[in-house]
């Protein structure tokens, strides 16, 4: 597959008053991995599911894999994955009951023992899905979304759960797709998740793309100056500096070797964002 997996343009819905997406324009290349951040009611939820076909548009031009979602038929939706919440409905069933039934649904799916040492439930394979805990059943989830071999893969918060270990084996489970080509489209309240994934970062706020870029260059970051601190005369001081390097040079040239204190800062993912969608809207974990 080449060109554009997702195209998005003027895209709006409201709901009564509420215009929950007003205007966005997205575009995601196949074989990228591209990270959708914003506050709680930012409208990020609402975009996802109209590219999946689970929600309608008021207005604007939506291509998921080349197909209008709105008219996306079965054979469309056999080359997406997506991870839902969990569906107490199926909870009945073992781990390795599911992964095998949801495999049959796919001409060439993945295998469904590997995929469940891939998401890290080999302990759990014999437990019923009710008898999981909610990290488990979140793996469990991803495992559903993603054993079909699809194109593009929609990940809502696929990590809410996990312990430290857990999150990061996930992660080499997304490294592991995209080497064979996935698309991902991911929504998460992790920031370092995003950073470590994502080739770039879209944030949304108040139904508007506000910012998009590579993690390390988002909002202008790479031009944002850095600050050096140092202890000097029983004090604290600092500086805010495009050349950090020749900063801290002149420090020491200045002390004769170490500098009390030293430290420099850039900034991160999370003072970028935070300055984006404003202090207050913290993303909850």
């Amino acid at each position: 597959m080449t060109g554009l997996a997702v195209e998005v343009a003027g895209l709006r819905r409201s709901y009564g008053e509420t215009r929950a997406v007003d205007g966005v324009d997205l575009a995601v290349a196949a074989g990228e991995c591209v990270a959708v951040l914003g506050p709680n009611g930012a409208g990020k939820t609402t975009t996802v599911e109209i590219l999946e076909g689970f929600r309608r548009r008021d207005a604007g031009d939506v291509r998921v894999l080349g197909v209008d979602p709105a008219s996306g038929g079965r054979d469309w939706r056999s080359r997406l994955g997506i991870v839902l919440q969990s569906d107490d409905e199926r909870l009945d069933a073992t781990v390795t009951e599911l992964v095998h039934h949801f495999a049959r649904y796919y001409a060439d799916p993945r295998d469904p023992e590997e995929l469940i040492d891939a998401v890290g439930l080999r302990a759990k394979a014999g437990a019923r899905g009710r008898a999981l805990s909610g990290g488990q059943r979140r793996r469990l989830d991803v495992a559903l979304g993603i054993v079909g071999r699809p194109e593009l893969v929609f990940l809502d918060e696929p990590t809410t759960g996990f312990d430290p270990e857990a999150r990061r084996a996930f992660w080499d489970l997304v490294d592991g797709l995209r080497a064979d080509g996935t698309t991902v489209l991911l929504t998460t309240h992790y920031l370092e998740e995003a950073e470590r994934l994502a080739d770039r970062v879209v944030v949304v706020d108040h139904g508007r793309v506000v910012a998009e870029g590579p993690p390390a260059t988002l909002g202008g970051r790479a031009a944002r100056r850095a600050v050096v601190h140092w202890d000097e005369d029983g004090a604290p001081r600092q500086e805010r500096t495009e050349t950090p390097t020749a900063a801290v040079a002149a420090l020491a040239a200045r002390f004769g070797g170490e500098v009390p204190g030293l430290r420099v800062q850039r900034p991160t993912l999370e003072d970028v964002y935070l300055g984006l969608v404003g202090a207050d809207a913290q993303e909850e974990p």
